[in-house]
C-alpha cells in the first residue's frame, strides 16, 4: 500500500465531510421525503436553527467511526487484526447504556444486541451473525455508518479496505449489512486515486457477491439513473422497490444504501448537490449524509467542500467522541485526521507524522482552526475573527491568525477552544457527552505567538483558562502578560497551578491595548505536557466537577466525607479521569471497601478493560493486576482486611516499572515485560458492592 502525496489533506477533507454530513442530517433524522419537503424544502444548508437543535452534537455515526478504528493501534496496527480483537475494542471503549450506541434493547438495537453477545462471552464474528441474532437484526444500517475510517486507512487499496470493513462490520452485523459496508469502504479507499463515480462503484461491487441484494439494487439504480435524470423520480423508484416497507427492523441497510448510490450518481460528484439529494430524500439522513460527505470529501479534497456555502465555518473542526477513554472525547477534525494518517502510515511501515513537534493545536492544515472561536462576553468589545493562514511558524507551514478590530481601551479580544465539555453541551440531549478534561494542574502550557508587522502599536497578550467555578459559572485564570511590538514573537511557558478540583473547560489567547486596537496576532502552536499534580475532591457549590469523571459504575454518589461513593451491582465498574498523554505518575487514595468483592485504584487507564490496578480482594489478598484482553495478575500477597476499614493505596507507573504501596508499605515492585499500556488516566475500581474515598491524588513520581 503506497501513500498518495496529498493523503493528509484528503483524509482531513474526508473527516470534515463526515462530520459536516452528520451535523447536516441529524436534526431531521428519520423523516420521510414528504415531511422534509413540506417543513424544510430541499436541504441546501444546515437547518438546525429552524428546529431549535444544536449544530455540534454527539452522534453514534461519528463516535463509532472514530472509536472502533482504535482497534488497529491498540493491537499494534497489525494487518491481521481479527474481528475478535475489534470486539474487544467495543468492550473496552463502550460504557453500557451510556456511550456511542443507541441502547435500544436486545433484538431491537442491532449494536446493543451485539454488545450483549460480546459481554456474555460470544466473540466476534459470532456476536453479530445471522445465526446468532437473526437476519433482520443482523442486516440493519450500523455496519455502514461506522465504516469510513477503515476505508481511509487503506488509500488506493479497495480490497484491503473491504476486508477490514468485513472484519469490523461482523462484530455486530452480517449478510447484506456487511456487503453495503464493504462497498462504502472500497469506494472511499479508491477515491484517493480515482475520481470517476462509476469507476468507484465498479471497483466496489466487484468485491461483493453478485447474487446479493446490494449488488442487484446498485445495478437497478444505475439503470434508472441512465434513463431518468430527475433525481426525484429515481427516488420514487427506490422507495417503491427497495423501501422500508420491504425490509424489517428500525433502519435497514438496503434502503439507505440505495439513497447513497442514488445521490452519488445524480449529484455527479458535487459535494453540496449530493448532500442536498441524500438529505432531502429522507430516512436515516445523518447516517447517509455522513457516508456521502466522507466519500466526496476524500474524492474532491478541501476545495470540493469549499466550492459552495460555508460548511466549515460553523463547524470549526469541533467533534465529541464520548467513550470510556474520556481524555479523547473533546477533540477536533485535525486531531482525528492525524490519528487516521498515522494508522495508515504504520500499516505501510512509515514513521508517524507529528506537526510542530506533536503540538496539540498546530493548525498545519489549510483552513484548520481546531475549535478556536471568538469569545463573546461583557469584557470583550470589538470584532474578532480567526483565520488559518500560511506562514508565521518556525517549524510548520501555517498558523492561526487572530484579527481584532475596534477593540476599545480597557476591553479585550479573546479566542478560545474547549478542553472539556463547554456549557452549551453539558446538558446535550440524545447521546450526551461523556468526557474528561484534557488539561490539568501540574501540566505546563507552551505556546508561540507572533505580532503582525503591520500592526500600528504594541499589543498586550496573555494566555488564559476558563474553569467551572462556583455554581458552575465560568471563571477566568490568567497566565503571564507580555507586550508584543509589531513583528515580534514570544514563546509562553505557563505551569498550571491548582484549580481546587474545578475542571478546566477552555484555553485561549487574550489581546488588549491602552488605545483602540486594530491588528492581527498569529498563534503558531499551543500545547501542554508533563504529569498532572492535582487533588480530586468534592468542591463546594459546584456540580460540574462530577461530570469530569467518566462514569463506568452503576451508581456514583458524592457525600460529605465521601466525595466518591461507588456502588456496582454486577461485575466490575470504573470511575475514570485523565488522558492518554499521562505516562509516568503516581495515583493514591485512602479507600474504604464496604460489602465488595474487590476495590482499588488504577493507572494508565485506557478504557473499561485496559489498565493497571492495585486491588484489595475479598479472598484476603492484595493484587497488582493488568487488564488487557482479560485480567492478568502481575503479583499478589496475603493482606487481610475488613469491610469499613480504610487503607491508603498508592500506585506508581514509570516506564515498564509498576509499584504498589498499601498504608505506606511497599507491597509490589514489578516490571511488565509486555509494556503495552504506556499511558492513560486514573480510576477508582469497585466490583460488586460499595467502596468510598474522600479524595484522589495524582502527582509526579518523587
Amino acid at each position: 500500500m503506497s501513500i498518495p502525496p496529498d493523503y493528509v489533506e484528503r483524509v482531513y477533507a474526508g473527516v470534515l465531510g463526515k462530520i459536516i454530513g452528520v451535523y447536516l442530517g441529524r436534526p431531521f433524522e428519520g423523516w420521510g421525503y414528504d415531511s422534509i419537503m413540506e417543513r424544510l424544502g430541499e436541504i441546501q444548508y444546515y437547518v438546525h436553527e429552524k428546529l431549535n437543535a444544536p449544530l455540534i452534537v454527539t452522534d453514534d455515526d461519528i463516535s463509532g467511526t472514530f472509536t472502533f478504528l482504535r482497534a488497529l493501534p491498540d493491537y499494534d496496527n497489525s494487518r491481521d487484526l481479527t474481528p475478535e480483537q475489534i470486539g474487544q475494542t467495543w468492550l473496552n471503549y463502550l460504557i453500557e447504556k451510556r456511550t456511542v450506541l443507541w441502547w435500544g434493547g436486545v433484538g431491537n438495537s442491532t449494536e446493543h444486541t451485539a454488545y450483549q453477545r460480546l459481554k456474555s462471552g460470544i466473540p466476534a464474528p459470532d456476536s453479530g451473525s445471522i445465526a446468532t441474532n437473526g437476519k433482520v437484526v443482523a442486516e440493519q444500517i450500523g455496519a455502514q455508518i461506522f465504516i469510513d475510517g477503515w476505508g481511509m486507512v487503506a488509500p488506493g487499496d479497495p480490497e484491503f479496505a473491504a476486508d477490514l470493513a468485513r472484519r469490523a462490520a461482523s462484530v455486530s452485523h452480517d449478510g447484506e449489512a456487511i456487503y453495503g459496508a464493504q462497498v462504502i469502504a472500497a469506494m472511499e479507499a479508491q477515491a484517493f486515486i480515482e475520481s470517476d463515480i462509476n469507476k468507484l462503484i465498479d471497483t466496489a461491487i466487484a468485491l461483493i457477491p453478485q447474487d446479493s441484494v446490494i449488488y442487484r439494487m446498485i445495478g437497478d439504480i444505475r439503470y434508472w439513473h441512465s434513463e431518468e435524470k430527475d433525481w426525484r423520480k429515481t427516488r420514487e423508484k427506490i422507495a417503491a422497490n427497495y423501501g422500508y416497507d420491504k425490509y424489517g427492523g428500525n433502519c435497514h441497510m438496503v434502503p439507505n444504501h440505495g439513497l447513497i448510490i442514488h445521490s452519488l450518481l445524480h449529484g455527479e460528484g458535487d459535494f453540496q448537490k449530493s448532500l442536498m439529494i441524500v438529505n432531502t430524500c429522507g430516512w436515516d439522513t445523518d447516517c447517509n449524509s455522513g457516508n456521502v460527505g466522507c466519500l466526496l470529501g476524500i474524492r474532491n479534497g478541501l476545495a470540493g467542500i469549499e466550492d459552495g456555502p460555508d460548511w466549515r465555518g460553523p463547524v470549526a473542526d469541533r467533534m465529541y467522541l464520548p467513550t470510556a477513554d474520556g481524555g479523547r472525547a473533546v477533540t477536533d477534525a485535525v486531531t482525528e485526521t492525524y490519528h487516521i494518517v498515522n494508522i495508515a502510515g504504520a500499516l505501510a511501515g512509515l514513521e508517524p507524522i507529528a506537526p510542530k513537534q506533536s503540538a496539540r493545536f498546530h493548525f498545519d492544515l489549510p483552513g484548520a482552526v481546531q475549535g478556536f472561536q471568538p469569545e463573546d462576553s461583557i469584557e470583550t468589545r470589538g470584532t474578532v475573527e480567526v483565520e488559518n493562514v500560511e506562514g508565521h511558524s518556525t517549524t510548520g507551514q501555517r498558523s492561526l491568525a487572530i484579527h481584532y478590530h475596534h477593540v476599545a481601551p480597557g476591553r479585550l479580544a479573546r479566542v478560545a477552544t474547549s478542553t472539556f465539555v463547554p456549557p452549551d453541551a453539558l446538558n446535550m440531549g440524545g447521546y450526551g457527552v461523556v468526557a474528561s478534561p484534557t488539561l490539568y494542574p501540574g501540566q505546563t502550557v507552551r505556546a508561540r505567538v507572533v505580532a503582525d508587522d503591520k500592526n500600528h502599536q504594541a499589543t498586550t497578550c496573555r494566555l488564559y483558562l476558563r474553569i467551572y467555578g462556583a455554581q458552575d459559572k465560568l471563571t477566568n485564570i490568567y497566565g503571564p502578560e507580555i507586550n508584543l511590538e509589531p513583528g515580534s514573537s514570544h514563546e509562553f511557558t505557563w505551569p498550571i497551578e491548582d484549580t481546587s478540583s474545578l475542571p478546566i473547560v477552555q484555553i485561549g489567547v487574550e489581546v488588549s491595548s491602552e488605545k483602540r486596537a486594530d491588528g492581527t496576532l498569529y498563534l503558531d502552536y499551543l500545547t501542554w505536557d508533563g504529569p498532572p499534580n492535582v487533588v480530586f475532591k468534592r468542591p463546594v457549590d459546584n456540580t460540574a466537577w462530577q461530570r469530569a469523571w467518566v462514569n463506568g459504575v452503576d451508581h456514583f454518589e458524592s457525600h460529605s466525607g465521601e466525595s466518591f461513593r461507588l456502588i456496582q451491582d454486577e461485575g466490575r465498574g470504573l470511575l475514570m479521569q485523565g488522558a492518554r498523554d499521562w505516562t509516568d505518575y503516581q495515583v493514591s487514595a485512602a479507600i474504604t471497601p464496604h460489602l465488595v468483592a474487590s476495590a482499588g485504584i488504577a493507572a494508565r487507564v485506557q478504557g473499561m478493560r485496559r489498565y493497571y490496578a492495585l486491588l484489595l480482594c475479598d479472598d484476603g489478598k492484595a493484587r497488582l493486576v493488568k487488564a488487557l484482553d482479560g485480567q492478568h495478575t502481575l503479583a499478589q500477597t496475603n493482606f487481610p482486611w475488613k469491610f469499613g476499614e480504610a487503607h491508603d493505596l498508592n500506585l506508581q507507573v514509570a516506564g515498564n516499572r509498576i509499584t504498589g504501596c498499601i498504608d505506606g508499605r511497599l507491597m509490589f515492585d514489578v516490571r511488565d515485560t509486555n509494556h503495552s499500556l504506556s499511558g492513560g488516566g486514573i480510576a477508582l475500581l469497585c466490583e460488586e458492592g460499595r467502596m468510598a474515598t474522600d479524595e484522589v491524588r495524582v502527582q509526579p513520581i518523587s
